[in-house]
């Protein structure tokens, strides 16, 4: 497929809050074979339709790089505990922030075959949901951000 431009925090389309998906057509199955592109090229583990610049309520997540998940006008329903940690986004290169999330989330959505099915996650996978589910409705981690933004050098992480 292909890999779609990131957009940027600063872009008016990370703000705005996201369409419902009525019906599977070629062109969302697209969407989502090239979201799934860019969030593997970019290295992510998440990655929502309005980050490539479309306002539709889909987001796919990946935090194994074994098994993504695709999800389709999803909610969360549950959640419970709490963690905090560092966060980044693929919208916000080269920051990161200490957010506070909850440890455990339940999410009901539809699959790429428009299925319902319920997500349940711990950890990492309770912080991506939250994370991708806000940008759906325009909101980026920036605003969770406890304390001040840190700069990220991806470069010196992968050579220590």
């Amino acid at each position: 497929m292909a890999i779609r431009n990131i957009r940027e925090i600063g872009e008016e389309v990370l703000t705005k809050v996201c369409k419902e998906v009525k019906e599977m057509t070629p062109r969302t199955r697209e969407l989502i074979e090239d979201m799934l592109d860019t969030m593997y090229e970019a290295n992510g583990v998440g990655l929502a339709a309005p980050q490539v610049g479309i306002l539709k309520r889909i987001v796919v997540i990946d935090v194994t790089g074994e098994d993504p998940y695709v999800l389709i006008n999803p909610r969360i329903v549950e959640m419970s505990g709490e963690q905090t940690g560092a966060e980044g986004c693929l919208s916000v290169p080269g920051k990161s922030g200490t957010v506070t999330r909850p440890n455990y989330v339940k999410a009901v959505a539809l699959d790429a075959d428009m299925k319902p099915f319920e997500l349940e996650g711990t950890e990492l996978l309770a912080r991506a949901i939250c994370h991708e589910l806000d940008h759906l409705d325009g909101h980026l981690y920036v605003e969770k951000v406890e304390g001040e933004l840190q700069n990220v050098n991806y470069d010196e992480i992968e050579e220590e």
